[in-house]
C-alpha cells in the first residue's frame, strides 16, 4: 500500500509540474512565442511565422486517437468557421508521428494542421512535455498566441468536451480588449 502511494504521489506530481512551471513564468502571457518548424498530417512543413497577422489557437494534446482527445478534436473541426471569423487558425501537437497524425485526421474528418513535435523540442520550450516514468507525453495545454506573435493567454485548466467553446471565448475577450 505504501509504494503504492508513492507511485501515486510520484505521477502526480508529474502530471502536474508543466502547469506549475507555466505559472512560474516560464512562458506566460506576453512573451513572445517560441518559433518553431513541424511537419503536419500531410507532410508538409509548418511554420509558426507562416501565421504571423493571424491569431494561433496552439494546443498541445497527449495523443492521437484517445477519448478526450478525439472529442476535443472534434470540436476545433465543428467550429473551424467560427475561428476563421476570428482570423485564427487552430495548429495540434503532440509527440505522434506524421502518419499518425494523418490517420487520426482521416478517422475524425480533421482539416486543421496537427503537428509531430517527436523529438519533444516544441513541446518541452513551451513546457508542456511530461515524463510518466519511461515515456513522455505532452500535457493538455493551449496558447492563444496573438497576431503580433506574443504569447496572450495560456490555457491550462482544459475541460476536452467545452476547450473550443472556451478559447472561442477567450479569444472574443482579447479581441475585444485589444489585446
Amino acid at each position: 500500500m505504501r509504494n503504492y502511494r508513492t507511485l501515486l504521489t510520484v505521477v502526480l506530481f508529474c502530471l502536474a509540474l508543466p502547469r506549475f512551471l507555466a505559472a512560474q513564468g516560464e512562458l506566460s502571457a506576453g512573451s513572445p512565442a517560441p518559433e518553431f518548424t513541424l511537419k503536419s498530417q500531410d507532410g508538409t512543413e509548418v511554420s509558426l511565422r507562416d501565421y504571423r497577422g493571424k491569431w494561433v489557437v496552439l494546443y498541445f494534446y497527449p495523443n492521437d486517437f484517445g477519448n478526450r482527445c478525439s472529442i476535443q478534436a472534434r470540436n476545433f473541426q465543428r467550429d473551424q468557421a467560427q475561428y476563421r471569423q476570428k482570423n485564427a487558425v487552430v495548429l495540434g501537437i503532440n509527440l505522434f508521428d506524421v502518419e499518425s497524425h494523418k490517420s487520426f485526421c482521416d478517422k475524425e474528418g480533421l482539416t486543421f494542421k496537427l503537428l509531430a513535435d517527436t523529438d519533444g523540442a516544441v513541446s518541452r520550450r513551451y513546457g508542456t512535455l511530461t515524463n510518466l516514468l519511461v515515456t513522455k507525453t505532452v500535457s493538455r495545454m493551449t496558447f492563444l498566441i496573438g497576431p503580433d506573435g506574443k504569447v496572450a493567454a495560456i490555457l491550462s485548466d482544459v475541460n476536452a468536451p467545452t476547450h473550443s467553446a472556451d478559447v472561442l471565448a477567450a479569444l472574443t475577450r482579447l479581441q475585444q480588449n485589444g489585446k
